[in-house]
């Protein structure tokens, strides 16, 4: 009986396969526990719409994050602070302000796509890296200046 898999079932098949099970193996394990359905000629027709579905919608999502890019590259944000000698700040720069300093520019960018390895502590011209897709990163141009 073929059957597509539900769940990774260990040393049997990984999620979405179409795997060769006996029927009782079938029957008694497998469908009881929701690990598998029968492969019907149905069910292969909705995981092939399923697949597609997830195939558009994955390029409308780069073709998103190659226009939030594109948005990114040219945009420098610029963001004040309070600052003592020799350019210190007072207190730190994170992916927080940026954000919000994006969001003020009409940039949707969760803090959580921007890759500051540490707060920024000084004065002047920062790039920042900024993922916009899964191996997509963009390098944003920061400057903080002092407030007075």
């Amino acid at each position: 009986m073929q059957v597509l898999l539900l769940v990774d079932v260990k040393g049997f098949g990984k999620k979405g396969e179409i795997v060769n099970a006996s029927d009782g193996y079938a029957r008694n394990y497998l469908f009881p526990r929701n690990y598998a359905k029968e492969a019907t000629p149905a069910v292969l027709k909705v995981i092939e719409q399923e697949e597609e579905a997830r195939t558009r919608r994955r390029a409308r999502e780069e073709q998103e994050a190659a226009e939030l890019g594109t948005k990114l590259r040219t945009l420098t944000v610029t963001l004040t602070a309070k600052a003592g000698e020799g350019g210190r700040l007072f207190g730190s720069i994170t992916s927080k302000d940026i954000a919000n300093a994006l969001a003020e520019q009409k940039v949707k960018v969760d803090r959580r796509k921007i890759e500051l390895k540490e707060p920024i502590r000084s004065l002047g011209s920062t790039t920042v890296p900024v993922r916009v897709y899964q191996d997509t990163v963009v390098m944003l141009k920061v400057e903080v200046v002092s407030q007075d």
